[in-house]
């Protein structure tokens, strides 16, 4: 037996949300009912927001992909936790 369930959401999550819901083929409906159903089945809510770059971060993370692919920068394999002392020491 189905029944409804009014919410209030801002419009533009709610926009976005049947866009990519659309985009893989299923109502809005079906999301928040398989949303239900976990938080159901693991009595938790899990909330998570995927972590933006700060732009100063990414320049660094660009340099150094640039720097390891041209072999530069780059320290040694070490295996051990004396092997990670005797180089930060050295």
């Amino acid at each position: 037996m189905k029944t409804l369930i009014n919410i209030k959401a801002d419009k533009e999550v709610k926009e976005t949300a049947q866009k990519l819901a659309r985009e893989l083929g299923l109502p809005l409906s079906s999301v928040i009912n398989a949303y239900l159903k976990e938080f159901i089945r693991e009595q938790s809510l899990h909330v998570s927001i995927e972590p933006r770059i700060r732009p100063e971060v990414g320049v660094l993370l660009k340099k150094a992909s640039i720097d390891y692919r041209h072999k530069r920068n780059i320290s040694r394999s070490l295996r051990t936790m004396t092997a990670v002392k005797k180089y930060l020491h050295s």
